[in-house]
């Protein structure tokens, strides 16, 4: 793997054509169709070489064979006079043939396609980007140096396995000191606290985003996990899914995070996807200072806006985002799209605007963003999950599942739990898509509340 990137890395020219490319798998897959191309044209370059060669080789094999007789009786040789006038009529004409021959560039075929697709090449900004992501995984994954340069990534189910592992040790180790008395449990809380060091709680933000993104750190107590259900929901009596409720599973409680399973078809994904692809663009954020919106290296995916009149699949999923929510989707932004690259992510963030922030939404006129809704339109292989830091929740992706959570109390006040992450995509393609639902409108069906915090 690593002379692979040594040779491309020479045989790449600099190119400001087409930048991005390492921010989105989906997109990236347009680069395997044109190199397929180039080594077709470098084939039929070699065959054409080859069969120029041969032709060559049959010249030197024929007049070897007529310079060895010759030489051995010069004199009588051209005493023959077709001997005579055949060597004239070689070394007049044919020897002029063979040099044509032998100077004929058989590489302009391969090079005027070379030519044509190097426009569509990387440059040196998705060289850089796809090496740091390289280093962005091997730090998040604790991946050590040898592994990731052979291309030895663990295996994904591992990866989850480990994770179950460890939580199942959490749950009989909390079993375990429940059986002790007071006065045990105390010492052995000093114990611990003297062997582990820092609790998770007070881990840096970094620390916690990436142990959540290998599986570790799993904080929910049985007590809590036991509140936590699967259900059908018919989006409170809504006709649509009183014969055909949605499946509901409780991810987290505070905040609370719900999954809905098969709430968006493989087709609705296709179409989805479809419309997005040329649209596709590296995905920014929103600077604090300048109030505009830039990229950024936490931030590795490209994405595109899709509005519910371009499509009636995209008006459908919108409609069954507020029947299922009871928000009004009108104020809504429009349905976002990403596609995320080598060791794609997005770092620690909120969804919602501060209080430092009050302009951030100002444009739209719509308020701040009440709640998220994230469609998962594809599984992936290892990584790529969504975590919240600050609570120690993790969810995965899974392919027809949708999440949801509200950003803000019912009060208005943002809620600070919801502080979420995209984790580095380890192996696979991750495509998602989100709706960020806004307050205006929602007076009626998320009524405020006196307290802050609810």
């Amino acid at each position: 793997m690593i002379w692979s990137i040594l040779i491309v890395g020479i045989i790449l020219p600099q190119t400001l054509a087409h930048p991005g490319f390492f921010t989105s798998i989906g997109q990236m897959t347009d680069l395997i169709h044109t190199e397929k191309d180039l080594v077709t044209s470098l084939k039929d370059y070699i065959k054409a070489e080859e069969d120029k060669l041969e032709q060559i080789k049959k010249w030197a094999e024929k007049l070897d064979r007529l310079t060895s007789t010759a030489t051995k009786d010069p004199e009588g040789f051209v005493g023959h006079p077709v001997n005579a006038f055949k060597l004239m009529k070689r070394l007049n004409t044919e020897w002029s043939e063979l040099e044509n021959l032998v100077l004929k560039d058989m590489s302009d075929g391969f090079i005027s396609n070379l030519t044509i697709q190097r426009q569509y090449f990387p440059n040196d900004e998705d060289q850089v980007g796809a090496a740091k992501a390289l280093l962005r995984l091997q730090d998040t994954y604790n991946l050590d140096t040898d592994t990731i340069s052979k291309g030895n990534l663990p295996d994904p189910e591992h990866q989850r396995a480990n994770g179950n592992l460890k939580y199942f040790e959490y749950i009989m180790a909390k079993e375990k000191d429940a059986n002790k008395s007071a006065s045990d449990d105390q010492s052995d809380t000093k114990t611990t606290s003297k062997k582990k060091g820092i609790a998770v709680d007070y881990l840096p933000e970094r620390q916690k985003y990436e142990m959540l993104c290998r599986g570790e750190g799993i904080k929910m107590t049985p007590r809590r996990q036991k509140k936590l259900f699967c259900r059908y929901h018919d989006g409170n009596r809504n006709p649509k899914f009183i014969l055909a409720p949605a499946k509901q599973e409780d991810e987290w409680d505070k905040p609370r995070i719900i999954r809905f399973h098969d709430i968006i078809s493989d087709a609705e994904i296709e179409i989805v996807k479809d419309l997005a692809k040329p649209r596709l663009s590296r995905a920014t954020v929103h600077d604090p200072e300048t109030g505009k919106l830039t990229t950024a290296q936490y931030r590795v995916s490209k994405s595109a806006w899709l509005s519910g009149y371009e499509n009636p699949v995209v008006s459908q999923l919108n409609m069954r985002i507020q029947d299922l929510t009871g928000l009004d989707v009108s104020t809504a932004e429009e349905l976002q799209v990403a596609n995320y690259g080598v060791g794609g992510q997005y770092e620690p963030h909120f969804d919602f605007a501060r209080k430092d922030e009050p302009d951030a939404f100002k444009e739209l006129g719509t308020g701040n963003r009440i709640a998220t809704w994230l469609f998962y339109m594809s599984d992936v292989s290892a990584g790529g999950a969504t975590v919240f830091p600050e609570v120690g929740a993790s969810v995965w992706p899974k392919k027809g599942t949708a999440v949801f959570w509200y950003n803000l109390f019912a009060s208005g006040e943002g809620d600070y739990s919801t502080r979420h992450a995209a984790c580095p995509v380890l192996v696979g393609n991750k495509w998602v898509s989100n709706k960020w639902l806004h307050e205006r409108g929602q007076e009626f069906r998320r009524p405020c509340t006196l307290s802050e915090l609810e």
